[in-house]
């Protein structure tokens, strides 16, 4: 009996049946195929509850292919009778594995080829305004092949003339202009949001319809990796870590005389409010320059926000930004170091499981700003950016910068 299904693991059903083996024991269609059920449920009930969903390996989207040059051509270029043309627009997904939310293996054996247009539902085709934006991803799917005829007929009831030998597991490509929901369960077990059978989602894409659709147009921050729960993280700051600001610079980071300014950290989901307490932020400053140098103090400031505890309505007790501003007076002197700390394992989410706040590498980008370019690990372990934190269960969360001169000498220092 199969206790996995969308509705969750149907712990109320009858408990599970294991074949059993004797000599001189007579065996049957339906008894192979009950014990490959029960042992598909079993792997898939394990993987669900124990490991988690999601990309295992691989199954990046890619634009045009490298060798074609394609993706690096200017859209004015492009040959205008082809623009004009029908839609098209066509990607790569690389092959890899993945497990959907029900504990199915999906196996891309292979680069595929996908036409965005081809796969959009018909709904959604409308060649006079194409969707701007549309979600790619991968379902698990299983294809009978190798008919055969029956050797026996059966006594028990009517036999086919053509059976199908065998079942391939494979997937489909799922290509829609419908925002998928996100999945805010906080345990894998629990039924799937809607009931309905899982997408493994890959990217979101922005075409241009008339040509390649090039990389900036490929977000694959959407994705899931393989796991029991996609943990909350830092997505940016308003300051590029390591750099160098001048004092007035940094007044206006630290909100010193702009009570609308203050250092900003966002969140990747929604955290409780209510932890955004005095002790939760802290400022050291530690003086440098020439002569005598090494001691530190703590900067004085506040939330920009005052949270309620338990604040009506619900959304005003999550928040996925906070802003941080000086209230004192302390001044801060060329060659300074301004340390920023989160302590984000008092930071809880919505499943009430602690920000994961470690600043891997210094890499947490600039909110809105340019990636930096770095010389090794210029990607995330995932294979996709930006980088966030994370990786290092609740944490802290360390960032600094320096305080240069008015010609900004020390830039850059770290």
């Amino acid at each position: 009996m199969d206790m996995t299904t969308t509705d969750g693991i149907d712990f109320d059903a009858a408990a599970p049946r294991r074949l059993r083996y004797f000599h001189g024991r007579a065996l049957n269609a339906p008894d192979l195929t009950g014990e490959q059920e029960y042992l598909q449920d079993k792997l898939r009930r394990q993987v669900r509850c124990l490991l988690g969903y999601g990309v295992a390996h691989g199954l990046f989207v890619r634009g045009a292919p490298h060798d074609s040059g394609s993706a690096d051509v200017p859209a004015e270029t492009q040959d205008k009778d082809h623009r004009y043309g029908p839609p098209r627009a066509t990607v790569q997904v690389t092959a890899g594995l993945g497990v959907d939310a029900l504990g199915n293996q999906i196996v891309v054996p292979g680069d595929c080829e996908v036409d965005l247009w081809q796969r959009l539902p018909a709904a959604d085709q409308n060649t006079e305004d194409p969707p701007k934006v549309v979600w790619l991803g991968v379902a698990y799917h299983e294809r009978d092949e190798s008919p055969t005829r029956s050797v026996f007929v059966s006594d028990c009831g009517a036999t086919s003339d053509c059976e199908f030998g065998w079942t391939r597991e494979t997937y489909r490509i799922v290509v829609t202009a419908k925002p998928p929901e996100d999945d805010e369960r906080c345990d894998t077990c629990e039924p799937l949001p809607g009931g309905h059978h899982p997408v493994l989602w890959l990217a979101r894409l922005e075409p241009d319809w008339h040509g390649p659709v090039r990389r900036e147009g490929i977000h694959m921050n959407i994705r899931r990796l393989f796991g029991l729960r996609v943990p909350t993280v830092i997505t940016g700051v308003s300051w590029q870590h390591g750099k160098a600001y001048t004092v007035d610079e940094a007044k206006r980071l630290l909100g010193t005389n702009d009570r609308a300014g203050g250092l900003r950290i966002e969140f990747s989901a929604g955290v409780h409010a209510d932890g955004l307490q005095p002790g939760v932020l802290e400022v050291q400053v530690i003086e440098g320059g020439p002569g005598r140098s090494g001691g530190s103090w703590f900067m004085g400031g506040e939330f920009t926000r005052k949270y309620t505890p338990g604040g009506e309505p619900a959304q005003d007790r999550y928040t996925k930004d906070l802003t941080w501003r000086q209230t004192t007076r302390e001044s801060l002197q060329v060659a300074d170091q301004v340390c920023v700390r989160l302590k984000t394992a008092f930071l809880l989410d919505k499943c009430c499981r602690p920000v994961e706040g470690t600043n891997a590498g210094g890499r947490v980008p600039k909110i809105d700003g340019p990636r930096p370019e770095y010389d090794h690990c210029r990607r995330p372990p995932s294979g996709i950016g930006p980088w966030t934190s994370g990786g290092g269960g609740g944490d802290v969360f360390e960032s600094w910068f320096f305080i240069a001169d008015d010609h900004g000498s020390g830039d850059e220092r770290s």
